[in-house]
């Protein structure tokens, strides 16, 4: 995952880091609100984790899962 920290000035972000996106290339930006540095800390390890499972092959569909969560849950 590629992680970039933004600053807002004059009402624009601006990176404070270089990048290697290409020009014009739009990424979306999601404000993490209300998290601390160690929640921070804890979803950046949790998402670089879960990256590395999926790079060395260890993932489920989202399909099964689905399945599965459907076949436990209570009917309402």
């Amino acid at each position: 995952m590629l992680a970039l920290k933004a600053t807002v000035r004059a009402g624009r972000l601006t990176l404070g880091e270089p990048t290697d996106l290409p020009e014009g290339a739009v990424v979306t930006l999601v404000a993490l609100e209300g998290l601390n540095e160690k929640d921070h800390a804890r979803l950046h390890a949790s998402i670089d984790r879960g990256m590395q499972d999926a790079r060395a092959g260890r993932v489920t569909d989202a399909r099964v899962v689905v399945a599965k969560l459907r076949a436990t849950a209570t009917p309402r």
